[in-house]
């Protein structure tokens, strides 16, 4: 694998987590039960150790001891969401080191900004000039791209159970979990945090709309645990696929009970407590067992100032050069036609703009020019829950 190796190609990883980081890192997953200060320092260091984002093997280790200009970016829970995902994929192994960047928790991101990527969320993983956005495409291109460290499942039934808890845990149980983070905690007194989340979700993050939402939340919350307990975990299998280790099936379903278990008065402990939900709790920790181990092998990633990430992805080549458009799409766009592509979920303000590159039923990818080196890069998006639309077109298409 020389081109992990040559710089030329190299990984560029802007992982947008800062908000998030130091929630989902296992050895500092209980860190909201600390005051905030102590957040931001010792804790911080490591706070993004390698998956939500199962960024392959190379961001299996995502971690750094945190530097001061570090500690001034405010450590908040809701963006380690994908982080954690990618974290957790540590349980591959073959682990790569890589370079990874950090960004601010709020908007702007000039680094990003400077490639060309309008996309918000995170994580993004480059991977040479192509950049990869949405945890759920980064997670299938590295399952594709690095078959060694495959986590994924291969017989249908299990890949369609592997499937649907995807999809059952980003748009079912995350929205709900996200309704949970407590009027208490201090990332809802900057002011500047509540208006960037407000834009980005597209509700109010006043402390008041969260207070009245909570009440919902918890009795869907408290049906997402009981569904857990009394179906898929209660003949006490360690795993999801009854399988002799955690898979991608475990990593698609754990991260927003695990996020909020250990979130200081997310879960109220008189309706969640472990005696409430004693499977899914042991679940919880074997996981966490299974990637601290994982964890103590990788090797350790380097961290890279926002120029040199950005130039080292301009300066690299394509990772995916050929691209087709499906001829039989239903959108009956066709390839070099001018589009644009953005999340209908949350982020919708947000549209990457270019020549589409590739259709197909999985993603669209979007040939657009970085601001930096003025050299094309390939923005690859998935195709569920995002929008392509002819650029002058007055119609929306999915």
């Amino acid at each position: 694998m020389s081109f992990v190796r040559n710089p030329t190609t190299i990984f560029g990883t802007l992982i947008l987590s800062a908000i998030a980081g130091s929630t989902y890192h296992l050895r500092s997953h209980h860190i909201y039960n600390r005051e905030e200060s102590e957040a931001r320092s010792d804790e911080i260091e490591g706070t993004l150790r390698g998956h939500i984002g199962l960024i392959e093997e190379s961001l299996d280790r995502l971690e750094g001891k945190a530097t001061e200009a570090d500690r001034g970016k405010k450590m908040y829970p809701l963006r380690s969401m994908c982080t954690y995902q990618i974290r957790s994929q540590r349980i591959k192994r073959n682990a790569t080191a890589h370079p990874f960047q950090l960004q601010p928790p709020t908007l702007p991101r000039e680094d990003v900004n400077a490639l060309g990527v309008k996309y918000r969320r995170i994580p993004i993983l480059s991977i040479g000039r192509d950049i990869y956005c949405d945890t759920r495409l980064i997670l299938d291109k590295l399952e594709e791209r690095f078959p060694s460290g495959k986590l994924g499942a291969s017989q249908p039934e299990q890949k369609a159970i592997e499937k649907l808890l995807e999809k059952w845990t980003v748009d079912g149980v995350f929205p709900r979990a996200a309704q949970l983070i407590p009027p208490a905690m201090p990332m809802l007194n900057d002011s500047k945090f509540v208006q960037d989340r407000g834009e980005f979700t597209g509700r109010s993050w006043a402390k008041s709309a969260i207070a009245e939402a909570r009440p919902e939340a918890l009795a869907h919350m408290r049906e997402f645990f009981q569904m857990l307990e009394s179906t898929i975990l209660a003949d006490r299998r360690d795993w999801v696929l009854k399988t002799e280790k955690p898979t991608l099936a475990d990593i698609h379903t754990v991260w927003p009970f695990h996020w909020l278990s250990g979130m200081k008065g997310a879960l109220p402990p008189t309706i969640f407590g472990r005696d409430n939900f004693p499977k899914v709790y042991a679940w919880i920790d074997r996981f966490l067992k299974a990637v601290k181990e994982a964890e103590q092998n990788a090797p350790k990633c380097t961290t890279l100032k926002g120029a040199e990430a950005v130039k080292h992805i301009s300066q690299a080549e394509f990772a995916e050069p050929d691209g087709t458009v499906d001829d039989q799409d239903p959108l009956g766009l066709k390839k070099g036609q001018d589009v644009e592509s953005w999340p209908i979920d949350s982020g919708f303000n947000h549209r990457d703009r270019g020549q589409l590159f590739a259709l197909t039923r999985q993603e669209v990818v979007l040939t657009t020019q970085a601001k930096v080196g003025h050299r094309d890069i390939h923005i690859h998006h998935p195709r569920t829950n995002f929008r392509i639309r002819a650029v002058g077109d007055s119609g929306s298409k999915l």
